[in-house]
């Protein structure tokens, strides 16, 4: 399922290896941010998203 959140379409998975969630970015699989809450993932995606 993809999400849309200002601007920005996610996906979210988890990382059973890290025990993280990750946001990954719908227009772009090879721009993955990692969190260990939902939201933490969210806000790395987007913030590695506005520094880019």
């Amino acid at each position: 399922m993809t999400f849309k959140k200002e601007d920005l379409a996610y996906r979210i998975a988890f990382d059973t290896n890290t025990n993280q969630f990750m946001a990954i970015d719908s227009k772009d699989e090879q721009h993955v941010a990692y969190g260990v809450t939902i939201e933490h993932a969210i806000k790395n995606l987007n913030a590695e998203k506005t520094n880019v």
